[in-house]
């Protein structure tokens, strides 16, 4: 009789249907399934689930079934027609120049593909998966709001429900040791003393030898009878202690140009591609928080609702938005505590005696202070000032910033992948 025991491991809370092992399984096609839904969607309904088709031969398990057991004689006759490297003719169909048999038939079923759906969360986990803030390396410990729980020892004093039975039995046979290896070992001499005296002559001087020995031996063991088996000096319990857990904090400063010079289709693909890493770091980071600043001639800082959907014009100075930034960092987010990170976007347009200012503002004032400067241009035609002014500073930084242009919708999720994709190096 053979037993075949399923040791892998199944989520708790879909263990009715597999799911969690089943999706693992099938990682390819639902990555597939998730990357054609992003070409096709738009940004706002990436928030929602998939329907995933995978091919029915695709999904063969192996099965275990019985054997035709005993001992069997085959005879595998040779072959006189056909030699290696032969042609075979196509068998013919019934009447179609397909695959099929040619002829209808009321039985059988089809091989269809199998189909199934993912909620918004696991098509996010897949969206994401691969994805990573880079240089994500300090560490802050003041002020901590999680804390884990963690083994402290062996205590001798705890609830019930924290008893280490192991710990607790070994004490109590260490005690028992203790208090007991006089009186053994006084018994095992008793004893010995007995079996020399029952092999030589009883005499009335002997028996009455023997009987003591017999009344020194009960006691001794009644002794030892009265010892517990486990007391309460015997019992140790786990101690947990809860201790603050290192916290990454980071912020990200979402830069976006609302200048004349971008029109309504260019805020749309900045407004995308900042939806886009918004989601993105709102369903892998707990502890991070976004600034948001637009600018035209000049920057202010504004919430979530205004940066996506408010509308302004006016001329593009970028050096107001790059100096707002520096001086948010230098008040609310000390360098060795916060893990910053800046994404702008932008059409390139700048007034001509800017662009030099901001190069060296974000190479002298801004890249020392963060992990990583990510700039998008959403700008169809030839670069402006900006670009090259960006890509000389990308050059030398080739690790802290990084710059990619946008002329489609379809682009802003490959470029998003280009911008945030996990790093070996960092790794």
């Amino acid at each position: 009789m053979s037993y075949i025991i399923d040791r892998r491991l199944n989520d708790k809370r879909k263990s009715t249907v597999n799911r969690q092992r089943f999706l693992r399984r099938y990682r390819k096609h639902i990555r597939e399934a998730v990357n054609d839904a992003v070409n096709r969607r738009s940004i706002q309904d990436m928030e929602q689930g998939e329907r995933i088709n995978i091919p029915r031969k695709d999904l063969s398990e192996p099965i275990f079934h019985h054997g035709p057991g005993g001992q069997r004689s085959i005879v595998h006759p040779g072959n006189k027609e056909f030699h290696p490297g032969d042609r075979i003719m196509r068998p013919e169909g019934g009447g179609g120049q397909g695959s099929g048999d040619g002829q209808a038939s009321d039985q059988g079923e089809g091989d269809d593909a199998f189909a199934f759906e993912i909620d918004k969360q696991e098509f996010l986990n897949f969206l994401f998966e691969d994805l990573e803030l880079p240089n994500l390396i300090k560490r802050h410990l003041e002020g901590a709001q999680t804390f884990q729980t963690k083994h402290g020892g062996i205590v001798s004093q705890g609830m019930p429900a924290k008893i280490n039975i192991v710990r607790s039995m070994r004490q109590a046979s260490m005690r028992r040791r203790a208090l007991t290896a006089a009186t053994r070992r006084r018994i095992r001499d008793f004893k010995a003393e007995r079996e020399e005296l029952l092999q030589k002559d009883q005499s009335p001087q002997r028996q009455a030898r023997l009987q003591e020995l017999d009344e020194q031996i009960a006691k001794l063991e009644r002794r030892l009878d009265r010892i517990p088996f486990l007391d309460t000096v015997d019992l140790r319990f786990n101690h947990h202690v809860k201790v603050p857990v290192p916290v990454s904090r980071a912020v990200m400063f979402c830069i976006m140009d609302v200048s004349g010079s971008m029109n309504q289709d260019m805020k749309d693909l900045a407004k995308r591609f900042f939806l886009l890493l918004y989601l993105f770091l709102q369903r892998n980071y707990e502890k991070i928080e976004v600034v948001f600043i637009r600018h035209h001639t000049s920057a202010k800082e504004v919430d979530e609702e205004e940066f996506f959907y408010s509308r302004e014009t006016g001329g593009t100075i970028v050096s107001s938005a790059l100096k707002l930034t520096r001086d948010i960092i230098n008040e609310r987010y000390p360098v060795a505590e916060w893990n910053i990170y800046a994404a702008q976007a932008s059409d390139g347009d700048n007034w001509n005696d800017d662009s030099p200012a901001c190069a060296k503002l974000i190479e002298e004032e801004l890249l020392p202070k963060l992990q990583y400067f990510s700039y998008v241009e959403v700008m169809p035609r030839a670069h402006q000032a900006l670009w090259d002014h960006y890509q000389s500073i990308m050059e030398k930084h080739p690790t802290a910033f990084s710059m990619a242009q946008i002329d489609e919708p379809g682009e802003i999720y490959p470029v998003f992948r280009h911008l945030f994709k996990k790093r070996m190096e960092d790794a």
